[in-house]
């Protein structure tokens, strides 16, 4: 592994990564054609946190914290620091301490595809983390890793720049150049979600909004009358 620390990577706009955040991961990713979900497995250190910010990335060996220490430098207000390992770790890389940091210098939040802990004091100090794991176990600073070079969290690519937005549903990546197209996708999806709302909320059932009742023979679904349905298991 090549050891770098690549600056003045061009980000994405705070204010679309801002939006983005806004609007939540779940109607991102459906914006963005379902792709860039990170997967169930990185879960928030605390419920509550929505965060939508420009990735920072860093590559780490695992059970070293090292380059993490090096990345705090790199970061600037709207990012997400995102912490990936070059093999499989869950060890707690990343605590309070490093959060202060981060905090100072305006970061949004943190994604690890390794271990978090301080996970209270993390929740007290309102600062958002997402990990593949909860993990008391320390680490040494001893190897070097790389800063903003493209890296993979639980099979997604994030290169610097990219938006992260992250809330209690996970974890998802926009690449920056699809911004503006997911943007647009995002809003209509929302302002398509806020009708079907206030249909649903006036009783119409989603066969009939989503056109499926028509359909339900396509999918081989049959209706029986109870009397029917009993008749055909003691046949059966």
């Amino acid at each position: 592994m090549k050891s770098i620390v690549v600056t003045g990577h061009p980000r994405a706009a705070l204010e679309d990564a801002t939006r983005l955040g806004e609007y939540g991961v779940a109607t991102v990713h459906e914006a963005a054609g379902r792709v860039g979900y990170l997967g169930p497995r990185l879960r928030p250190a605390w419920p509550g946190a929505r965060i939508g910010g420009t990735a920072v990335t860093v590559l780490c060996w695992p059970g070293d914290n090292l380059m993490i220490h090096v990345a705090v430098e790199q970061c600037r207000p709207g990012d997400v620091l995102v912490v990936a390992t070059n093999s499989p770790s869950t060890d707690g890389l990343f605590g309070e301490l490093f959060a202060t940091a981060l905090q100072r210098r305006g970061v949004r939040g943190v994604v690890l595809g390794c271990g978090v802990r301080d996970v209270a004091e993390l929740r007290e100090m309102n600062f958002p983390a997402w990990s593949a794991a909860v993990s008391a176990q320390g680490s040494v600073k001893a190897t070097a890793g790389a800063i903003n070079v493209p890296v993979v969290v639980e099979g997604q690519v994030i290169h610097p720049g990219d938006v992260i937005v992250a809330d209690d549903d996970g974890v998802t990546c926009v690449p920056r150049a699809d911004v503006p197209d997911v943007l647009a996708a995002a809003a209509a999806r929302l302002a398509k979600e806020e009708a079907s709302r206030a249909a649903f909320q006036a009783g119409e059932l989603g066969l009939d909004r989503y056109g499926l009742r028509d359909r339900l023979g396509d999918f081989g679904i049959t209706y029986l009358s109870y009397e029917d349905y009993l008749a055909a298991g003691e046949r059966a």
